[in-house]
């Protein structure tokens, strides 16, 4: 008996938890619902807590380094403690709010080359090792953020790569202590002005923030440099305007006030980049206090990735 204890402390016997999506499939301000099951092991066991939270891969950059590593970043207990006996199976459902400023992963059912989403459940058992479970999700755009993406498309702009930096953009309300960019090769059309382009949006429930960064083309007797745009959209819009129109004005707008821009953004202080040439002055000071916190090399598993089809992947 104590040896079957001893085992059960190193999970040996213990407990089994597995959580089932009702769809894995949702949207920003959307919920996931679904249901933790566990089975007890060869002996009771005393559950402190079952918790389910959202874990995604985020880009860092210190001084000197660059890496990326998993950020749980919003979470929910779905039971406080319990027994459970030994080979007891018990369900207990959830519905989890799915925050505002989640990171889209899919466009058009297909992954976007660069993004991971996670639902974690973590069991804590007393004076045990925690068992934890993880289940891919699929986060997908609202019809604003559709459109949006749909305009750049028509506009002859080719999908790159999409990531999320940790940070905060100066001057944007934020919940989440990163946001997402979205990086697209520049359309023929633009080419001459526009090298690429990184769209970041900035949801609520009242609608979208749109903040763009243009790496601008040096002309004969300038050097290139970042242009930044900051527009704000409601959710109502999404079926009254022209999107490529709109967008398109965007960037003009955006490529031609470069100077009043750089003025009103920065330069930043404190910590924050975006990448190399990054949003430089829009970041600010990197958030801290994260529940779950990022942990290097705890990287999700490589069936998350996924390449984003019609949008193309990285060239």
């Amino acid at each position: 008996m104590v040896f079957k204890k001893m085992l059960s402390a190193f999970g040996v016997g213990g407990p089994s938890v597995d959580t089932v999506l009702t769809n894995p499939n949702t949207r920003p301000g959307l919920t996931l619902d679904g249901q933790v099951n566990l089975v007890g092991g060869d002996a009771e066991a005393a559950i402190e807590q079952v918790v389910i939270g959202l874990v995604t891969r985020v880009e860092v950059e210190g001084h000197d380094t660059e890496y990326a590593g998993t950020m749980e970043f919003h979470r929910m207990a779905v039971s406080g403690s319990l027994v459970l006996a030994p080979k007891q199976q018990l369900s207990i459902p959830f519905q989890l709010p799915v925050p505002w400023e989640t990171p889209i992963t899919d466009v058009y059912g297909q992954r976007l080359h660069g993004m991971t989403m996670g639902l974690r459940t973590e069991l804590a058992i007393a004076r045990a090792v925690d068992k934890s479970d993880l289940d891919q999700v699929a986060v997908h755009p609202l019809p604003v953020h559709e459109r949006i993406l749909e305009a750049f498309q028509r506009l002859g702009f080719r999908f790159k790569h999409a990531d999320l930096e940790r940070g905060h953009i100066r001057g944007v309300q934020q919940t989440l202590p990163f946001y997402q960019e979205i990086e697209f090769f520049a359309s023929p059309q633009y080419a001459s002005t526009i090298r690429e382009v990184e769209l970041t949006f900035v949801t609520s429930q009242r609608g979208v923030e749109v903040i763009l960064e243009c790496d601008k083309r040096g002309g004969f007797l300038s050097a290139g440099h970042d242009a930044f745009g900051r527009y704000q959209v409601s959710h109502t819009d999404v079926d009254r305007v022209d999107w490529a129109q709109v967008v398109d004005g965007w960037l003009r707008e955006t490529t031609s006030r470069y100077g009043s821009l750089r003025s009103q953004y920065g330069p930043s202080h404190g910590h924050g980049h975006s990448r190399g040439h990054g949003m430089g002055g829009m970041v600010a000071g990197a958030a801290l206090g994260v529940a779950g916190g990022m942990v290097a090399g705890e990287m999700i598993e490589d069936a998350f990735e996924g390449d984003f089809g019609d949008f193309g992947g990285d060239e």
